[in-house]
């Protein structure tokens, strides 16, 4: 017997939520960044879902890559942390994947190695992120290189904001503007938040992530809702088991949550097994029969508890953990997380429908 735990992708919302994105681009073309299994919702059914649409697709590994050209995709595909060892950049060359380059070792492989044709090349600075990249003032000495190499065709200059959701990117932005004067390269620089909140940084290649997937990439400033962006994906699940505490009663390991008054207790077949954050406290929000209600005390590995008190709900009746009703970034916050991290850790266990 099948469990009744169900992940839905909406793959005509995720094509909605590109179609947003490029509007906020403008002239910029769009990678989709689909790293990570498309953030979890299945890298080949959100890449079908745009393939007319979309400018470009980036990701990490370089297995995903290849399988989107052996799907017939033909657009440009970036590599976002570029490449690990030979064979990925030699599969890279051979199968016209573009690469990042933020590091010295890569640079020295690339020309070491005799490719089958030139890449197209990420050039990758560091402006205050601290994670990769180049120094700013190394940019004159690292173009003269890639272009001497032979090895290189395209080249975009890039860097990544680590504020761009909060405090802003002004100070990155400037100091990346000090690399890309009078270049005449093409930049890129825009991650979702900046996408969304700071049309100066447009420039000529965007990557919209999270809001790809329905996810605000600023939910303390705008709800997903808010910027016309639609959930993909939402996991469902039913109740298998009520409960009736009385007053001082608890439910659930560590009796956490202990009953003020006489409360249904709700099971719920998901779990910290099935991708649900087990530190999610105690009234973490969810919906019971479209009803909105809050789980109660732990998360256990294949169970969690709920309130039922004032519901009309039984064995049987429907959950929603997240998705369709219930934004996934409201049940990242109440879990002291986000909504990135609920999306990439849904269990393979959990079946998949598209839809």
């Amino acid at each position: 017997m099948t469990r009744p735990i169900l992940a839905r992708i909406d793959t005509a919302a995720f094509r909605h939520n590109y179609l947003v994105a490029k509007r906020h681009a403008g002239a910029a073309r769009a990678w989709a960044v689909v790293k990570a299994n498309a953030y979890g919702h299945g890298l080949l059914p959100c890449a079908e879902a745009v393939r007319d649409v979309a400018d470009g697709f980036a990701l990490l590994e370089i297995s995903e890559a290849l399988g989107l050209r052996a799907a017939g995709f033909t657009q440009p595909i970036l590599m976002l942390e570029g490449f690990f060892a030979e064979d990925d950049l030699r599969l890279a060359a051979a199968h016209d994947i573009s690469v990042v380059i933020h590091s010295q070792a890569q640079l020295a492989l690339l020309e070491l190695l005799e490719l089958e044709r030139p890449l197209n090349v990420g050039l990758k600075f560091n402006t205050g992120m601290n994670r990769l990249g180049f120094l700013p003032q190394q940019a004159p000495a690292l173009l003269a290189r890639l272009r001497a190499s032979g090895k290189v065709g395209q080249i975009t200059l890039m860097t990544h904001f680590a504020n761009a959701d909060d405090t802003g990117i002004a100070a990155q932005l400037a100091c990346f503007e000090g690399i890309a004067a009078d270049s005449g390269l093409p930049c890129s620089v825009a991650n979702s938040a900046a996408l969304l909140r700071f049309p100066q940084a447009q420039r000529d290649w965007v990557r919209p992530g999270i809001m790809l997937y329905g996810g605000s990439p600023m939910p303390d400033l705008n709800t997903a809702a808010a910027l016309g962006l639609r959930p993909v994906m939402s996991l469902a699940s039913r109740i298998i088991g009520v409960q009736s505490l009385q007053p001082g009663e608890s439910v659930g390991y560590g009796s956490l949550f202990r009953a003020e008054r006489p409360t249904r207790v709700g099971v719920v077949a998901c779990g910290y097994a099935d991708g649900y954050p087990r530190h999610a406290p105690s009234g973490t929000p969810i919906l019971v029969n479209g009803q909105r209600s809050r789980t109660l005390g732990r998360v256990s590995m294949d169970m969690l508890a709920c309130e039922l008190t004032d519901l009309a709900a039984d064995v049987g009746s429907s959950v929603t953990l997240w998705g369709e009703g219930l934004a996934a970034d409201e049940v990242a916050s109440a879990a002291g997380t986000v909504s990135y991290e609920l999306f990439c850790a849904l269990a393979p266990r959990v079946p998949v429908v598209l839809g």
